[in-house]
């Protein structure tokens, strides 16, 4: 068992905060760009105003 404080982290690519690894995350942790859906759609609301 790993303490949360031995986990790794990334910096959310919306909203800047830092999070850490998830065991769903497992497969994808090089993919994973987002803390939450929340901010995976944010993201993409904020490119389609761009446009």
């Amino acid at each position: 068992m790993r303490k949360k404080s031995d986990l790794p982290t990334k910096i959310c690519a919306t909203c800047g905060r830092p999070f850490t690894w998830r065991k769903k995350w497992a497969q994808a942790w090089a993919e994973v760009r987002y803390c939450s859906d929340r901010c995976r759609g944010a993201r993409n609301r904020k490119i389609g105003k761009k446009i």
